[in-house]
């Protein structure tokens, strides 16, 4: 595994090192300026110096002393070239036969490149005659280098000291991340505290927060499913004894009728506990902080439709007038609002509304779904009855789980507005009950997420 210390400290010597180099290359760059003036500056004072005028031939083979105070200025005599012109341009002193310099002069400081390397060259006239000093540019760069080195090599030799500073700071400052990891391993599954966040240094502190925020939300979630498992637990009890009552009554009947009888009603039992179990798979499924599974635009008046279609029988069955209101858009065409959702999930949630309707309204009356939008851009998704209604005081308490009103009719299991409630958490849909004169009306109104034309959605 990449370790973030060993990755600092890299990165902090390779720093360090860069920073070296630069160093000595500036100062390098700055001892060459010095070394350069401060050369040109003696060569210059070697040439007016020396006397200014000269006779006799040309005598290459001698090396005439130089003016006093003039042979210490370099650091040995093949660091300076000496040759002396007369105004006819007769050679009158050459201290050295090599390197072989130009034969003209040009006055004032220049640089030639010889065979034997490159040299700065200063030429004067001093009058008749003309001086030209030569002097090779690696005695200069020698020079820079030396003065370079003496810099840097203090840096150099506090290089390790540095290394082990920076190997302790760096140690230093990761002692959070390290703390951290030692509070989290020592933990079981059951210890979803906080994290202690005193003294946490800026950059670990929103680390340490979101940690506390997982365990936080894992928490909720294991006490969420403490909570359905007992729910379910008590909720399965019920049932479950009923059926081995009536599995008795089935082995006891002595007669074909009570035989059938019995029959029937284990069967409905049954029936009964397969809706409970249904109804607490889909809640397990979509309680809050459940996976969500994957969301795509619904256009909600044809799923309106689909619903309604498939429950029609059931209606029928009971005597209810069971339809679907058509949404009118602007240009008079019906219009279909969409919304980002699961579509199982709002199947699901309407199947329930219209489940809960029917069972509560008499023969003979109304159940209306209609979808249409709202304000701000929003949808509404409206299940209205002509029931009994809910009273205002017992509409809170109608979305918790396995509750169920004093005089609701028997079959169900109190779970299904709470899947309701779920799902539209889930979909970050607000769902309202509300007095329909006389009835119930239920609304829930979802984000917008885009607007498509319905395909021939039947009206009533």
């Amino acid at each position: 595994m990449r370790s973030i210390q060993r990755t600092l400290l890299w990165w902090l010597a390779l720093g360090l090192l860069a920073g070296i180099a630069a160093a000595t290359a500036l100062i390098y760059g700055q001892a060459r300026q010095e070394a350069n003036a401060l050369f040109d500056y003696q060569m210059r004072q070697v040439a007016l110096a020396l006397p200014s005028q000269f006779s006799g031939p040309a005598m290459p083979s001698l090396s005439p002393p130089l003016p006093p105070g003039t042979d210490n200025l370099f650091r040995s005599d093949e660091d300076v070239v000496i040759h002396i012109w007369d105004g006819t341009g007769r050679s009158l002193y050459l201290s050295h036969s090599r390197p072989s310099l130009p034969p003209r002069a040009e006055l004032g400081f220049s640089n030639v490149r010889t065979d034997d390397g490159e040299f700065r060259i200063y030429s004067v006239q001093l009058g008749p005659a003309v001086v030209q000093i030569a002097q090779p540019m690696s005695a200069r760069r020698e020079v820079a280098a030396r003065m370079a080195l003496r810099t840097v090599a203090p840096l150099l030799l506090l290089l390790p000291l540095l290394g082990w500073m920076v190997w302790l700071a760096v140690g230093r400052g990761l002692r959070p991340v390290r703390e951290i990891a030692r509070q989290v391993g020592k933990r079981d599954a059951n210890a979803l505290s906080p994290l202690a966040v005193a003294q946490m240094p800026a950059e670990i502190a929103p680390l340490t927060e979101a940690l506390n925020l997982l365990l936080a939300r894992l928490s909720d979630a294991i006490d969420t499913q403490r909570a359905f498992i007992a729910d379910a637990a008590h909720a399965l009890r019920t049932p479950l004894t009923a059926l081995q009552l009536q599995a008795q009554l089935v082995e006891r009947a002595d007669s074909e009728p009570a035989r059938r009888e019995a029959v029937r009603n284990l069967r409905d039992g049954l029936e009964r506990l397969t809706h409970l179990v249904t109804q607490l798979l889909t809640l397990a499924r979509h309680e809050p902080g459940a996976a969500v599974a994957g969301q795509q635009p619904v256009a909600l008046h044809e799923l309106a439709a689909t619903v309604v279609g498939e429950m029609t029988q059931a209606a029928l069955d009971r005597n209810i007038d069971l339809g679907v209101d058509a949404t009118e858009g602007a240009d008079g065409e019906t219009a279909g609002p969409t919304v980002h959702g699961d579509p199982d999930a709002l199947r699901i949630l309407l199947t329930n509304l219209i489940d809960n309707a029917l069972r509560y309204v008499p023969a003979g009356g109304k159940v209306d779904v209609r979808v249409q939008r709202a304000d701000a851009g929003r949808v509404a998704l409206i299940v209205a009855d002509n029931g009994p209604g809910i009273p205002p005081e017992q509409r809170a308490r109608v979305l918790d789980r396995f509750y169920r009103l004093p005089d609701a009719p028997s079959g169900g299991s109190g779970l299904g507005l709470a899947i309701v409630d779920e799902i539209a958490q889930v979909h970050r849909a607000t769902l309202t009950l509300e007095d329909n004169e006389p009835g119930l009306r239920v609304t829930v109104v979802f984000p917008q997420a885009g607007t498509g034309a319905a395909s021939g959605v039947p009206s009533r």
